[in-house]
């Protein structure tokens, strides 16, 4: 259990630079998530965490102790993998045990600490049979055993769940945010799914081109997002991002008009609205568009509209339908509007 803090981290290939300059501080038994898409720098930023990834500017504490020199196998902390790394000749047992009789642990104890790992994940019963027996997500919870059973300074997840299934990756986020909390390790968490970064994280890290975007709660990221990267990126659907203009105190793009805008004249801006924040209307709209799919989920229907420019996405009540191009009226919570630098990308603050 310890903090960890990375104080202008960088990672070079030559002239491709992956991270830069990353300055982070990770709280004694907090669980950080790294979010973003694909080559953002998240993993490459744990790797360096790990050992696994030789910083080429920076340095990295951990428990106050820089270890931006030290060996992978020295720094004590345990990472849980996407491809959860077990050997297929082994049973359980003996993949939960094997950290153990690498650092030495006497054999007396070994049994006990193997055991209440294997509690911990619920799978006690389990640990006579070889990792080609188990399930998914069995396979997963016993690479976390693995992990839990050295009881490291922290633990580091590189998109674990990836190879799971919608409905187990929901049930182990479950169980690892249940785990982490009972024994509050200090967690660093990569992923590039939202869903998974809103319900276990205590902070998120949103990154992009190598570069932190926001850093902040999950509540906080999803309702203040900083740029429209952010916007775009957190929500299920995401935000919905419409470029127009001010003029004469109104917002005005094709099919779109909000007046009363808190933004210059002649500014060129991006109108942010989340989906849930729009409802279909018969009049007073400030948005007219075309059906262009309508897809029920159950709980609420998913409308997608077209106009002349953009796509919009709306959450309507779970009973609505409409003909395919058929127009749309549609109101938006006024004081829910988000509005960013058309060009940086950066948001307007208006209070």
């Amino acid at each position: 259990m310890a903090e960890i803090e990375l104080r202008g981290i960088g990672k070079s290939w030559g002239s491709f630079v992956g991270v830069k300059d990353v300055n982070l501080t990770i709280a004694d038994e907090e669980l950080i998530v790294l979010l973003g898409p694909s080559g953002c720098g998240k993993t490459t930023t744990m790797r360096m965490i790990a050992g696994l990834e030789e910083p080429t500017g920076g340095e990295i504490l951990i428990g106050g102790e820089s270890v931006t020199d030290v060996d992978a196998r020295d720094r004590d902390v345990a990472m849980v993998f996407q491809s959860y790394a077990l050997y297929p000749n082994m049973t359980i047992y003996e993949n939960i045990r094997f950290p153990l009789r690498m650092r030495g642990v006497p054999k007396e104890e070994q049994s006990t600490l193997v055991q209440r790992a294997a509690d911990m994940v619920e799978l006690g019963d389990f640990l006579h049979r070889k990792p080609g027996a188990l399930s998914g997500g069995q396979r997963q919870r016993a690479a976390l055993a693995r992990a839990v059973v050295r009881e490291p300074q922290a633990f580091l997840m590189d998109e674990p769940l990836s190879n799971l299934d919608a409905k187990l990756r929901a049930a182990m986020r479950v169980h690892i945010k249940h785990l982490q909390r009972q024994l509050k390790i200090t967690t660093v968490y990569v992923t590039h799914d939202q869903i998974e970064a809103m319900t276990l994280a205590d902070r998120i890290v949103i990154m992009q081109g190598g570069e932190i975007q926001q850093i902040g709660a999950p509540d906080q990221i999803y309702s203040d997002p900083a740029n429209t990267f952010v916007a775009g990126f957190i929500g299920s659907p995401p935000m919905n991002l419409i470029t127009g203009r001010v003029a004469d105190g109104a917002f005005g793009a094709p099919g779109v008009e909000i007046p009363d805008v808190p933004v210059d004249d002649g500014r060129a801006v991006t109108l942010g609205v989340r989906p849930e924040d729009c409802k279909v209307a018969t009049e007073g709209a400030h948005l007219n568009a075309s059906v262009y799919g309508v897809e029920p989920t159950g709980d609420v229907t998913i409308l997608t509209l077209k106009t002349d420019t953009d796509t919009i996405e709306v959450k309507a009540d779970r009973d609505f339908r409409a003909e395919l191009g058929s127009p749309c009226k549609i109101t938006f919570d006024t004081d829910r509007l988000y509005y960013f630098d058309a060009d940086a990308g950066q948001r307007i603050r208006t209070t």
